[in-house]
């Protein structure tokens, strides 16, 4: 029935979300579907999502590893941001606010009075257009979204991809790419995907290993704002320079992990790993962005997913890759701003194995 009922909304969605002028065509949330052997992946065009990530064990049985919803319907109206594209500012911007080229721009405030992943219609939530899908050997999507000047208060029209590919054996790699039309903009944009190698339904993720190459995080206040300092993990329960298991420690921090790690080393690098010891899955993530959010879904409260499996508090963990959060802010922290005739270019790389 709930599966039923998901279904009609999404019927509902494709014919209401029509724009005033009879010229515009009608969008529609779409699925669609990246395979190689026994390695899959679907995603949608709306929030340019991945909706599944499914991969053998060591055994050779087949499980979904993405955490989200069944069907598209509950992803409209969602609030858990399960394998979005986030943007065009990921994490936080504290006061809804910041001053470029002395101008001051006011965005939409939808955490408290800051804002959170570029406002309460980010990239997340809306309609994104595929600009090609290829299959073959290594098959990939890559999806297109138009971003206007003064869209949650962001400066400037910015042209935005995002590419999908299978590309290499169990190798998913994610290319993030926005160049701005008009105006300086700040450009940060993440994937959000919810991890459980165990199986997005085989429970809490705190038995899961991990390992962080960063020695630094960026603290934050009570409202996970950065405070502008930079600090060693030494002796601290953020230390994932060797592997731990997720929940070692995670009762010394409070509400669990949320918090933005300074990557070690530059350009293409190993980030984390993540280890599931029952299944024997594991993934390496790349990336060259500074930073990675890692994020064990402390938000997570009884959320109805796929199946009409109930994901509760730690049942998935992210490992978001990107620029420090809130660096608009903060003159110290890598700069997010791009320029017109810049391109913002960000590469992720999972690597799985079992």
């Amino acid at each position: 029935m709930a599966t039923a009922r998901a279904l009609l909304f999404v019927l509902f969605i494709s014919f209401t979300l029509i724009c005033s002028s009879s010229s515009t065509p009608r969008k529609t949330a779409r699925i669609y579907e990246l395979r190689k052997g026994d390695f899959s992946i679907k995603l949608t065009n709306w929030g340019a999502t991945i909706l599944s990530v499914i991969l053998p064990d060591s055994k050779g049985n087949l499980a979904d590893v993405a955490l989200g919803y069944e069907g598209i319907g509950p992803y409209i109206n969602g609030t858990t941001n399960f394998g979005a594209l986030i943007g065009r500012v990921a994490n936080r911007i504290a006061g809804s606010r910041f001053v470029l080229n002395g101008t001051a721009h006011r965005l939409y405030p939808n955490d408290g009075k800051n804002s959170l992943h570029g406002g309460h219609r980010g990239f997340s939530r809306v309609f994104w257009t595929v600009e090609e899908k290829v299959d073959g050997e290594f098959p990939y999507i890559t999806f297109y979204y138009y971003s206007f000047d003064g869209e949650q208060g962001f400066p400037g029209d910015l042209n935005v991809f995002v590419t999908y590919k299978i590309s290499g054996p169990y190798e998913l790699s994610v290319i993030m790419k926005a160049s701005p039309r008009t105006k300086a903009t700040p450009v940060n944009l993440a994937q959000h995907n919810y991890w459980n190698l165990g199986g997005h339904n085989s429970g809490s993720i705190l038995s899961n290993t991990v390992q962080i190459f960063a020695s630094l995080i960026t603290p934050v206040d009570e409202n996970l704002i950065p405070i502008g300092s930079i600090s060693s993990v030494t002796e601290t329960p953020y230390d994932f320079l060797k592997p731990q298991a997720v929940g070692s420690r995670i009762d010394e921090v409070e509400g669990g992990y949320d918090i933005n790690y300074v990557v070690n080393g530059n350009g293409m690098k190993k980030v984390a790993i993540v280890k599931d010891e029952i299944s024997g899955r594991q993934f390496e993530l790349w990336s060259n962005q500074p930073g990675v959010q890692f994020y064990t879904g402390n938000f997570l409260d009884h959320v109805e997913g796929k199946g009409g499996v109930i994901y509760e508090k730690y049942a998935g963990l992210c490992l978001e890759t990107q620029g420090f959060p809130d660096s608009v802010n903060h003159l110290q922290f890598p700069s997010q701003i791009v320029n017109p005739g810049e391109v913002y270019k960000h590469d992720m790389v999972f690597k799985f194995s079992f």
